[in-house]
Formats: structure tokens, C-alpha cells, sequence
């Protein structure tokens, strides 16, 4: 079986969320049982020289998009420890004059601009290559118009006849909504995918919504993420078209790539162990205060938060709640970027308080560092897909408060029920954050529960393994092989 992997970010090379992580670990476990190829843009943040990325002979392409031709190259390595070859599409317009997987302020139109161009240099580079995939897996709406490529342009190509189509929704509340003219742009037919049956949307062209229609499965990276689009709060107004595909739509747990996250053997660590030698981990807390300018006292917790700043991660609940969280007795490690609102927010916090300390950016081993060295790891979230925050944490003996919802209520057990590995709190409200930090708060002081909790959460098994197995049935399924 071949398959193929089509991600506008893909771990290592290239990362601005767990799309990057996903993309860049669940091919590795199913390596064993098919041919996988991975198509990328080749972003101007990528190191080809770090990861060996070499231009393919006679590479280049131009593809015409409207009235305009676009000049396409084509390079490629090997996915770090396997044998997958990992596609990068260079387009100096379009990707690699940007440093940034996602660049701010872009004009909307010329956004979807990029990942048209991308979506249609991927049909063809793997026609050109001979990729005969059985299985395409595209993901979010960055390569949402490959399915309905593959409905229109390619309809009737003896190259793709054959091949079956899978859209995953990491983030339901992206979906590449703008005018009916990009339509020109993209060299689509208008009359065969312009409808309420394929991507028009109120008015617009709604890029995941035609994927959704077209693709052979729609997968949500949870199983309960996968029930709550099906409703108004959480549907987007995508919830009415999710109904009446319900058929097809599957909710799948993420999984982490325990070879990248591992206190056992992470260099990032001061100090590394593992669930026998938890007394390893207080050096990593006390290096983690000595570098956040906090006074390190081990009778004192240390919560962490790493999050993208956006409304979706529940930063207005900390926001509501900022002055109550000075007076806990405990201290907090902010790490993230995003709204400069919130941005600004955790810089007045961290230069105006005596327990709270911010870094507004993302670096990965100061973030490794975050992990290990935290006692409790907070994801307030207004919904959350699956995240693999709380999964990482988890595995580094952190334990989660998180709100119950979407892969946050799959994947953590909520104390006090046997085995617990985390808190856990339902309504999206200030005070009921507030009372799940001081319920874990109140355990911390009663170290035996305490360790025994970390015990459960670092034992717990998110590898993609069983995920792995899900996603190869769901391949040979919708391919009858």
C-alpha cells in the first residue's frame, strides 16, 4: 500500500504546532506496513543543510494558476531515522521567502494563494514521480483542495483513478473561507465543486468544507473532539454538514513520538531519569527557577504553561484570574507566543510579580527543560483537538489541570479516580480553574498520592502504536485491499 502524507509543517523541519509532531511521527510507525512519500513546502525557516535536503535532477516545473506561471522545484531527504522520503516544494514567491511557517499579516487572498499552488505542485511532483498512492492524507485546509482536485481536475486522470482520499481535522476553527474568484485562481471547475454538495459555503468558498464532502474519510484527532463538532458549540458552523457525513467521520487519539520526548535520554535536561528515579527531576525544577528568576524552594509547586497565546488555549481564564494566582502559594512558568493583547499581558505579569515568570516565544529545549522541571502543567483550554501538551507532560511527570474537553477529557484521568494522572475542571469558567490549581495544590502537600499519581501519568501509553493500527484499518478499509 502507498500512501501519501500532504502537511503544510512536518517535525523536524519545519514546526508551529502538533500537526508538525503528527506528520512528522505517525508515518514512522507505519513505515513497516506501507510506502509512505511526505509532501512539504519548502519554508525559508528549514535548514537544508542540517537535514541533508538536495534538489532532485531536472526538478523544475511551472504550473499555470489563473493567467500566471509559478516556478516549482523540488527537493528531498529522508524522515530522521526511517527510510521515508520527505518531499520539499520550493516556490521562492510563495514559501521559501518567508522565515516563518505562518506568517503574520499575510493578505488572506494571497494565503490561500500559497497552499493552492502548494496542493496542485503535490498532484503533480507525484504524478511526475511515479507516486501512485492508494491512500492520500491531506490535513486542515492548507491541503484541503487536494480531495477536491482529485473530484474535478483529476477526475478522470487514469494516473489517480484509484486513489482514495483521507482529511483530518487537526483545528476545526481553520477551515480557508474567501470569494468565489480564487476558484479562477486555482483552475477549478466552478460548476462541479461551486455548490452547497462541495466547498460553497454561505456565500464563499470554504475549503474544508469541500474536502470534508469529497474526502473517502474525515478523521478528528480524538474520539470526543470527533462528538463535539457535531454540535453548535463546537462545530463552527460546520456542525450541519459533519451530520450528514457522519458515516464517514472517525475520531482517532493522537499519539507522541516517546523517542523525541523522553526524560530517560532528552539533552536537554539537567539532569535526566525516569519513573524509578523521579528524585532526578527536582534538579531540573531548580534549574528552571535559577533561569526564570524565581527563588527555587522544593516545598513550593512550580506550574507551567506552554500554549500558542490565542483565545482557543483559555488565556482569558488566567487573564480573569491573574491577581488570585499571585497569592497562591505556588509559582507559575508562562511560555508561549501569539496575541500581542495576551503577550503584553504575561510581560506585565512577569515584571510585576513575585511568583510569575514569562518567556514570549517558543524555544524547544528551554521548553523540554519547562516539562521536566514543573510539577503540574496547566491547559485551561476553550476546546482543545487533541493536544500533546498534556501527553509530553504526562510522560515527564508533570501532571496536567486541564479543562475536559476534546482530547484533553480522552487522555487524562481526572483525580481523584484510581490511577488519576492529572485535574481536571468542566466549565469554561475562571473560579472552576482556579479550584482545580488548588485541588492540585492540596495533593501536592501529600506527597505519597502525589508520587503515585506522577507514577501513573509517566506509565501511560500515548504512543502511536495502537493509534498506528486504527489508522492502517481505516486505509485497507476505504480501499478494499
Amino acid at each position: 500500500m502507498k500512501i501519501l502524507f500532504a502537511s503544510a509543517e512536518v517535525a523536524p523541519f519545519s514546526k508551529a504546532g502538533g500537526l508538525a509532531d503528527v506528520i512528522g511521527s505517525l508515518p514512522k510507525e507505519l513505515e513497516k506496513d506501507a510506502e509512505i512519500a511526505i509532501f512539504t513546502p519548502l519554508h525559508g525557516c528549514i535548514d537544508k543543510d542540517k537535514y541533508n535536503i538536495k534538489e532532485l535532477e531536472n526538478s523544475q516545473m511551472w504550473i499555470t494558476f489563473g493567467n500566471q506561471p509559478q516556478k516549482f522545484n523540488l527537493y528531498m531527504t529522508k524522515l530522521p531515522g526511517t527510510n521515508i522520503n520527505v518531499f520539499f516544494v520550493r516556490n521562492d514567491w510563495y514559501f521559501s521567502c518567508f522565515k516563518e511557517v505562518y506568517p503574520k499579516y499575510l493578505d488572506p487572498r494571497y494565503e490561500h494563494e500559497r497552499y493552492i499552488s502548494f496542493s496542485l505542485a503535490v498532484m503533480e511532483y507525484a504524478k511526475a514521480l511515479n507516486f501512485r498512492a492508494d491512500v492520500i492524507h491531506t490535513n486542515d485546509w492548507h491541503t484541503a483542495m487536494i480531495p477536491l482536485y482529485l473530484h474535478s481536475n483529476y477526475k478522470f486522470d487514469e494516473f489517480w483513478k484509484d486513489t482514495k482520499c483521507v482529511f483530518e481535522i487537526h483545528n476545526l476553527a481553520y477551515q480557508g473561507i474567501w470569494f468565489e474568484d480564487v476558484l479562477d485562481f486555482a483552475n477549478m471547475r466552478k460548476d462541479i465543486v461551486y455548490n452547497q454538495w462541495g466547498c460553497e459555503h454561505y456565500n464563499r468558498v470554504n475549503w474544508m468544507k469541500g474536502a470534508i464532502n469529497y474526502s473517502d474519510r474525515v478523521v478528528a484527532v480524538s474520539p470526543t473532539y470527533a462528538r463535539e463538532i457535531l454540535g453548535s458549540e463546537y462545530g463552527e458552523n460546520m456542525d450541519y454538514t459533519l451530520r450528514g457525513i457522519q458515516y464517514k467521520l472517525k475520531g482517532i487519539l493522537n499519539g507522541i513520538d516517546y523517542t523525541v520526548f523522553n526524560p530517560k535520554t532528552d539533552n536537554s535536561l539537567v539532569k535526566n531519569y525516569d519513573v524509578k528515579s523521579l528524585q532526578n527531576k527536582e534538579a531540573n525544577k531548580k534549574a528552571v527557577c535559577e533561569y526564570f528568576g524565581l527563588e527555587y524552594n522544593p516545598e513550593r509547586p512550580l506550574i507551567a504553561l506552554i500554549s500558542r497565546l490565542v483565545n482557543q488555549k483559555g488565556i482569558d481564564l488566567i487573564r480573569d484570574m491573574q491577581y488570585e494566582l499571585q497569592n497562591l502559594n505556588a509559582d507559575f512558568v508562562f511560555m508561549g507566543s501569539g496575541d500581542k493583547d495576551y503577550e503584553n499581558l504575561f510581560i506585565w505579569l512577569s515584571n510585576n510579580t513575585k511568583n510569575i515568570r514569562t518567556y514570549v516565544g517558543y524555544k524547544a529545549d528551554l521548553a523540554n527543560l519547562v516539562y521536566a522541571g514543573s510539577d503540574f502543567f496547566l491547559m485551561p483550554s476553550k476546546f482543545e483537538p487533541c493536544g500533546l501538551s498534556q501527553l509530553i507532560a504526562m510522560h515527564y511527570g508533570s501532571l496536567p489541570i486541564v479543562r475536559a474537553t476534546g482530547g484533553l477529557e480522552d487522555t487524562v484521568k481526572g483525580y481523584p479516580l484510581d490511577n488519576s494522572t492529572g485535574f481536571k475542571f468542566w466549565a469554561y469558567n475562571g473560579w472552576d480553574m482556579l479550584n482545580a490549581i488548588k485541588c492540585a495544590l492540596y495533593v501536592y502537600t501529600d506527597k505519597y498520592v502525589f508520587n503515585a499519581m506522577r507514577k501513573s501519568a509517566m506509565e501511560s501509553d500515548f504512543s502511536w502504536k495502537q493509534s498506528a493500527k486504527q489508522y492502517l484499518n481505516m486505509y485497507h478499509e476505504i480501499c478494499g485491499k
